[in-house]
């Protein structure tokens, strides 16, 4: 019969279910029957808030409950709320009404918050019981009518219609109940006929005690009475409710009030003694005590404020006759600030981008302070050396939110305390500490350690040997700060960079490619580029510059005298040559650079010694002493030419020279000048030829710049052209150098100028005396005319003509 009237009942709840959801400002509410069956539906929350069931899934919905207890679970799939354990309304919330859960429905990316109350409707599940299911009373024969007996009260956890709603008690000959008293007070009975102990010593009574559910409920206890004689006065209370206040946390043993009853009858029959009522529950009955001798009630368990902050006892008050009253004392509890702020991170970002905007939340958290009032007032705030903020969207919850653009290179993480204080006095407060990581962005270019690089390799190196090494840093971190060098695409004399040098890219190693030859290149420029792993990467650029450096890799090279390998070439000396007399000049050079190219002479052999010497330095080559009929006519010198470099590499040249007054001896002495015969009339050839066109031009010149200062002057000069040819001679067997371009030293240029005469002369004579070119005299006055009319002019140059001449 119980299971099937439970059963009854709940099936009359869930018959006057009503599902009502409505949505204000984040906010929405269910109303359900208490005993639903697990996995039953509550509503769907994603219809009722609007949501998507795709944005329950994208951002990780989850229901929130506070504590460790969870009676609802969400649905994603289908966006329900659903019954996970089955709900005791009064297991949940006892006599409190309305009983509800409050949940809050937390989004992700970006974050949201609902807040849910599923309220607990009451289902009759529970028939009204006493503490006792028997009660006995020794009751005087002469009590009088109207005398009341505490029965107790039956207790229903139910609330509303289906709590404890009447009594009722049989028989009723003597006794009824009190009608006027309210059913949530103790229930009294009161003596309708007085008692005949000899006709009935006992009585049996039945008091009943209804609900109001459907079907109704009831719960009985057994009335014993045994009647006594004599007795008939009954203690008194002198007042019907008492009152006292006592803070929480209070120390044992504290004195809260006291009450007091009366009782008109003497000697024993009026000492009265107290008592809390067997009817309270267990849990006040142990918080409290009364003094059955003097009334005082006192403090001897912990109360606590936060649990509930009023207490009510019922205290009797019974003489030795068994006659009682009893009254009613309210507890109430003042509330001492004993609870920090309870801080609970709910939802938090371990890591965001250092390019997060300002204001984005990365973290949620709820703080409850179980004080009520001031004492329960909570703010919170962070440390001052970080870029968030910490604000209240609403009530008990809290969101962190960034303040500023993040930089990962400044800041990798943040350690963020959240310090929650409550406004009592004093004030408690509780901390929490956050620890946030920033991750990287790509927005650090890799920067090399100095604006240009220069670097210097020694000529003739082996192809592949590093000369050095270019290095970059990225202030980013992981890919984006791993750097790759390239080379940068360019050319050097028209030569791609990439056949000089290479760079390796992962250590930026430059090696060479090939050989270098100080003589063809002395340095050249290039690029390199540093370029991150980032996407997309970002790059430098810096400039790096190639010294060759030179190795003495090449010896000195003689060009002049000019060696030939099939005749002797001789330079002649005078016998009348005084010292220092300039035999000729060794010209050397040496395509290496710096002391590698420093030159120096030095004589080897000779055939006298002690007629010749050169020049350390400028290699002439210069008699010591006054030239003698002794000495022979053939000479032989080796010069040595060598370079400063190390080792030093050196050059030899042989030198024939002729101590003589006349060409034929030179002849006899050389015998095999006749070798070189045909070399040397080819050489005469075309030496006669490039003077002779040298004298043309230079005599078509003088005469156009003449005839041009003739017209503008308008004046007529009479021009006497010579027409005798320049013949230039060459003594038999003695060759020019060749490639310098120059006649030997010992032919000299005499140009003669007299004034007031026609006659000048231009002289090309040899050592014999012999002049073998001449110059017409008519010639020289015509030039001397002509150059002193160009001096009158600001764009002649008459002294460099004559000299030319």
């Amino acid at each position: 019969i119980s299971k099937m009237s439970v059963f009854a009942r709940w099936l009359t709840a869930l018959l006057l279910l009503v599902f009502c959801s409505r949505v204000v400002s984040g906010q929405i509410s269910y109303s359900i029957p208490e005993e639903m069956p697990k996995g039953s539906v509550i509503g769907n929350i994603a219809q009722d808030l609007g949501l998507d069931l795709k944005r329950l899934k994208s951002g990780k919905a989850r229901i929130y409950t506070g504590d460790s207890t969870e009676y609802i679970e969400l649905n994603r799939e289908k966006g329900s709320l659903l019954i996970k354990e089955k709900i005791d309304r009064e297991t949940l919330c006892a006599k409190m009404t309305p009983c509800a859960l409050h949940l809050q429905l937390i989004l992700e990316n970006p974050m949201e918050l609902y807040s849910v109350t599923v309220e607990i409707k009451d289902v009759n599940d529970n028939a009204p019981s006493f503490q006792k299911n028997e009660i006995r009373f020794e009751i005087s024969e002469s009590a009088a009518v109207g005398a009341r007996f505490v029965l107790g009260r039956a207790v229903d956890p139910d609330v509303g219609i289906n709590g404890l709603r009447s009594y009722s008690l049989n028989p009723t000959d003597n006794f009824a109940l009190d009608t006027q008293s309210d059913v949530g007070r103790i229930v009294e009975m009161v003596l309708q006929k007085p008692l005949d102990r000899e006709k009935e010593a006992r009585l049996n009574l039945l008091l009943t005690a209804f609900d109001g559910g459907e079907p109704r409920l009831s719960g009985t206890m057994n009335i014993r009475i045994k009647v006594l004689d004599v007795n008939d006065n009954a203690p008194i209370f002198t007042h019907n409710v008492y009152k006292g206040t006592v803070t929480e946390n209070e120390t044992k043993g504290t004195k809260l009030t006291t009450v007091s009853a009366t009782d008109n009858d003497e000697g024993s029959n009026s000492h009265v003694t107290y008592y809390i009522s067997d009817a309270m529950d267990s849990s006040v009955t142990d918080i409290f005590i009364v003094d059955q001798y003097s009334g005082d009630i006192t403090l001897n368990g912990q109360v606590d404020y936060e649990k509930t902050n009023h207490y009510q006892l019922h205290i009797q008050a019974r003489d030795q006759g068994g006659l009682s009253d009893s009254c009613k004392v309210i507890i109430d509890l003042l509330d001492v600030n004993d609870n920090k702020p309870n801080i609970d991170v709910i939802s938090m970002s371990n890591s965001i981008p250092e390019e997060t905007k300002p204001n984005t939340v990365v973290a949620m958290i709820k703080v409850n302070d179980q004080d009520s009032g001031a004492n329960g007032q909570v703010h919170c705030t962070i440390n001052d050396d970080v870029p968030f903020s910490v604000n209240s969207p609403s009530n008990n919850f809290f969101s962190l939110r960034t303040e500023q653009e993040l930089d990962r290179e400044r800041e990798s993480e943040y350690n963020i305390t959240v310090l929650c204080s409550d406004e009592g006095v004093p004030s408690l407060s509780s901390s929490a500490s956050l620890r946030l990581l920033i991750s990287d962005v790509n927005d650090n270019a890799p920067v090399f350690e100095r604006r240009s690089y220069e670097a210097f390799l020694l000529e003739n190196n082996t192809p592949g040997l590093s000369i050095f090494r270019v290095k970059a840093s990225d202030a980013d971190s992981n890919q984006n700060a791993r750097v790759s060098y390239i080379l940068d695409d360019s050319a050097v004399n028209g030569v791609p960079v990439s056949s000089y040098v290479s760079v390796s890219a992962d250590s930026g190693v430059i090696s060479a490619v090939r050989s270098f030859d100080y003589e063809q290149l002395k340095d050249f420029y290039f690029r390199v580029k540093a370029q991150d792993g980032g996407s997309p990467p970002l790059s430098s650029n810096v400039t790096v510059r190639i010294k060759i450096q030179d190795q003495n890799d090449n010896a000195p090279q003689v060009l002049y005298p000019v060696q030939t390998g099939g005749s002797v070439v001789a330079e002649i000396v005078p016998r009348s040559a005084d010292v220092g007399y300039l035999v000729t000049k060794v010209v050397a050079v040496d395509v290496d650079s710096g002391q590698n190219a420093w030159l120096s002479y030095k004589l080897q052999k000779a055939t006298d010694r002690a007629l010749f010497e050169v020049g350390p330095q400028n290699g002439e080559i210069r008699t010591v002493r006054q030239v003698t009929d002794k000495d022979a006519v053939k000479q032989k010198l080796t010069v040595v030419v060598e370079d400063n470099g190390q080792p030093s590499r050196s050059a030899v040249v042989n030198i024939n020279v002729a101590v003589a007054d006349s060409f034929p001896e030179v002849v006899s002495e050389f015998s095999d000048f006749t070798l070189s015969k045909e070399y040397n009339d080819n050489l005469t050839f075309y030496l006669v030829l490039a003077l002779a066109a040298v004298s043309f031009l230079f005599i078509t010149t003088v005469v156009v710049i003449i005839s041009v200062k003739i017209y503008r002057w308008r004046q007529s000069r009479i021009f006497y052209q010579s027409s005798l040819p320049v013949i230039p001679y060459y003594p038999p067997g003695y060759a020019d150098t060749g490639v310098t371009g120059t006649l030997p030293h010992m032919y000299n240029y005499d140009v003669c100028m007299t004034t007031n005469s026609r006659k000048s002369d231009c002289k090309y004579s040899t050592l014999g005396g012999q002049s073998v070119l001449v110059m017409d005299p008519s010639f020289s006055e015509t030039l001397q005319r002509a150059m002193k009319e160009k001096s009158l002019l600001e764009d002649a140059d008459s002294p460099d003509l004559v000299r030319q001449c």
